[in-house]
């Protein structure tokens, strides 16, 4: 690499004498950070270069008074949250203990009223009559309103990879919304677990959710909603019935053909599997309500 020297009139000039010559804005800058007019006022005024501290006695006395001042406020001020420190420690412990005793007594009601329930279905069943109490069996579990165990089938449907949704089984809100066709409807849902009861199933829950004659599965939204619960990814659906169930699920139109085709079509995710022992909760239902004719002429109420 080759230089060139200078010629003599850059010689001459201070500018390249200097390192830093190519950066002389900057320099010019650092060394003088004061205008040079305000550096003429203040060497006329006698300012420039002079202390800002008090040299009379009474300066330093008025100084060292408010220093004084400001060291006896934070002080002050220092002791009062030192003080109020046990306070706020003993208002805090308190709403604790609060809380805890809260709780406590919110599980010791829940008890109660699980034991209530207990007693209210042994009751119901001692007002049945021996020879009916098969049959009331029977009916619970139909309409889902008794927990239920044994063998069955799984089977999980989850959106495609490519929908977005899998942010550890994150709100089903967060994904682009039913028009993107990666993602499950709650009309396949519908159609998978109507194949499962055609199949032979005996009990099905969705997500721990149990199904029974009054369940809808229905969207609100982005959601899939079942029993008016929503959902979130992946969708796993338990159900309970014979050796066969699993063959005929997947032989069902809308079963194991139709979730193959959603795989094929749209990358919909799923999966079915044996089960040796599954357990299924007792369906929430509410209160049924009695419909009479509205009472009109030459009618009366029961």
């Amino acid at each position: 690499m080759s230089t060139t020297a200078p010629r003599p009139d850059e010689r001459a000039d201070a500018r390249y004498s200097r390192p830093d010559a190519s950066m002389s804005l900057l320099t010019n800058v650092v060394e003088h950070s004061l205008d040079d007019g305000y550096a003429d006022e203040a060497r006329r005024t006698g300012r420039y270069g002079s202390s800002r501290l008090p040299t009379t006695l009474r300066g330093k006395l008025v100084l060292g008074l408010g220093i004084a001042l400001v060291a006896t406020i934070l002080s002050m001020g220092v002791s009062q949250v030192q003080q109020n420190a046990p306070v706020a420690a003993k208002q805090r412990q308190e709403l604790i203990d609060r809380i805890n005793q809260t709780t406590t007594t919110a599980d010791g009601v829940q008890q109660q009223v699980g034991q209530l329930e207990s007693q209210l279905d042994q009751a119901r069943r001692n007002a049945v009559s021996a020879p009916d109490t098969a049959q009331l069996d029977e009916l619970e579990l139909v309409v889902g309103t008794t927990p239920v165990s044994g063998p069955g089938i799984q089977v999980s449907v989850d959106d495609a990879a490519s929908a977005g949704t899998d942010l550890n089984n994150a709100s089903p809100r967060a994904g682009a919304g039913f028009s993107n066709t990666g993602r499950v409807r709650d009309s396949d849902l519908q159609l998978v677990v109507n194949a499962l009861w055609q199949s032979g199933a005996e009990a099905i829950a969705i997500n721990g959710q149990r199904l029974t004659n009054l369940s809808a599965i229905r969207a609100a939204g982005d959601a899939i909603l079942v029993n008016d619960h929503p959902l979130t990814l992946p969708y796993v659906l338990q159900a309970i019935g014979g050796p066969g169930l699993e063959q005929s699920f997947q032989n069902n139109a809308y079963g194991g053909l139709y979730l193959g085709q959603l795989k094929q079509n749209y990358q919909i995710r799923y999966g079915v599997s044996a089960q040796g022992g599954l357990s299924l909760p007792a369906a929430s239902v509410g209160p049924l309500l009695n419909a009479h004719p509205s009472p009109s002429e030459g009618t009366k109420r029961p």
